[in-house]
């Protein structure tokens, strides 16, 4: 093992410490108001000093009066140089208590953060690397910001990338952004292949347009998955064609009338993120859509968020199994009746980030204009904290202390850093991306998608193929 691989396993061990540290030095959360104080304390001592200055000057001066001139000199020198000390203590007691909590509390909570995904990595590149096919000519900014989360991605996790696309676009993109270097190199080095493909589906057309352009760069990328060269496609591009890509070159699992699009929110413990499904690919369900839809998202939560018993909801305007519409009312009949999974009855709004559900299940239309709503919530909020921070000079010194906790919770509610939604019902892991995906989307997605697949989620998904599939 070489000098580089010990530092990236020491790394962890160090990020581990320094969490440690900071939960249980309750201490350091006073410092703050020590330093705030003792800086107020230093200006106090330093205004005494400079009003005892000023009567020496005075009496100075009535001396100077009287007796000789050399002697009043001295003292009115000596009174000044006191003058000119208390005014240093005063410009400077602010600086030294930001110096002494400098390297107690900034420096660590930034190592921290700057930090994150270390852990990840160094858990990751323990397993083996997998293929994965991306749409790169899908999104809002393709290729370019596609190519550099598919570059950071490689380096992250243990993962292959099948880019496809126009090949001459993406190299130009590529020379554009300054990845065309690190490229080359990922290409001699095997883990990534361009793949050659016509224009993609284009984010305002029809989902059947994949019937008519077989080698649309959706078309393609699923291809890789049907013919086993990829274990997992990814894509930013048209969620529609990309579903009905799916059902077309992948096909559907047996069972499943329709696929459904599940997406991970945040919750209040951060390590436990609720499913919700569908999100966007179906608008007018049936109940037994819904009900079909919480058996998939059941056997995604036990294994990949590898949760024992996952707690099933169902979206609805009450908690009574009376509340809701003709849809909701004949959902909760069939869930209720189902003994393969823990049906915990209606979930209201408020509930969905509460942590009181692991699954909760929904109509498209309804889901979609809730992940929507969600990805708004982190900027809002944190605007909305920053205008009601105090002002002044304390002020900014509190803002300063608050600024990394602020951008925690920003980065907790930021969809950029879920990335993707998991297509399930599909013979195959397929991730739908936002279509204004950029980097940090991509390596997120990939994350995910790398995750479904070293957790043989199709494996479980398959077991479904015998689901009662009910008409109502």
């Amino acid at each position: 093992m070489g000098k580089e691989s010990v530092q990236k396993i020491n790394k962890p061990r160090a990020i581990r410490r320094l969490v440690i540290w900071y939960k249980r030095n309750s201490a350091v959360t006073s410092i703050v108001d020590t330093a705030a104080s003792s800086a107020v304390t230093a200006s106090n001592v330093a205004g005494n000093v400079v009003s005892g200055a000023g009567s020496v000057v005075s009496t100075a001066s009535n001396v100077a009066s009287n007796v000789a001139g050399n002697v009043a000199g001295n003292v009115v020198s000596s009174a000044e140089s006191v003058v000119n000390t208390a005014s240093s203590v005063v410009s400077n007691a602010s600086l030294i208590a930001k110096n002494t909590l400098q390297p107690l509390v900034f420096d660590p909570l930034r190592r921290l953060q700057n930090n994150d995904n270390v852990l990840e990595r160094v858990e990751d590149s323990q397993s083996k690397r997998i293929w994965i096919a991306v749409d790169g000519m899908g999104g809002d900014y393709a290729p370019g910001p596609i190519l550099e989360g598919c570059l950071e991605a490689i380096s992250r996790f243990p993962i292959n990338i099948k880019f496809v696309g126009k090949i001459e676009i993406v190299k130009d993109a590529a020379e554009k952004t300054g990845l065309a270097e690190l490229l080359k190199n990922e290409i001699e080095n095997n883990r990534l292949e361009l793949i050659d493909s016509e224009e993609p589906i284009g984010m305002n057309e029809e989902a059947t347009a994949v019937r008519k352009r077989k080698n649309a760069s959706i078309n393609v990328a699923m291809d890789l998955v049907r013919n086993n060269k990829a274990q997992a496609v990814y894509s930013a591009g048209n969620s529609g064609a990309m579903m009905a890509s799916a059902i077309f070159r992948i096909g559907r699992l047996k069972g499943i009338d329709r696929p459904a699009i599940g997406a991970l929110f945040p919750t209040r413990d951060q390590t436990r993120p609720v499913l919700v499904l569908d999100v966007g690919a179906n608008t007018d369900c049936k109940p037994s859509y819904l009900y079909q839809f919480a058996l998939l998202g059941n056997v995604y939560a036990k294994d990949v968020l590898q949760i024992k018993k996952p707690r099933i909801g169902l979206l609805n305007i009450g908690e009574e199994e009376c509340k809701g519409n003709d849809l909701s009312l004949k959902t909760f009949e069939l869930l209720s009746s189902e003994k393969s999974f823990d049906f915990g009855g209606n979930c209201e709004g408020r509930d969905v980030l509460s942590g009181s559900f692991d699954v909760v299940v929904c109509d498209g239309f309804t889901g979609n204009i809730l992940l929507k709503f969600l990805e708004s919530v982190g900027g809002v909020l944190l605007d909305i904290l920053r205008s009601e921070l105090p002002r002044g000079r304390r002020g900014k010194v509190g803002s300063a202390f608050l600024k990394s906790n602020l951008l925690r919770i920003k980065k907790r509610l930021d969809h950029a850093e879920h990335g993707g939604a998991l297509l399930l019902g599909v013979n195959g892991i397929c991730v739908i991306g936002h279509g204004s995906s950029k980097s940090l989307s991509v390596v997120s997605a990939l994350r995910l998608a790398h995750s479904a697949v070293n957790h043989g989620v199709m494996d479980n998904l398959n077991q479904l193929q015998k689901l009662q599939v009910l008409n109502s």
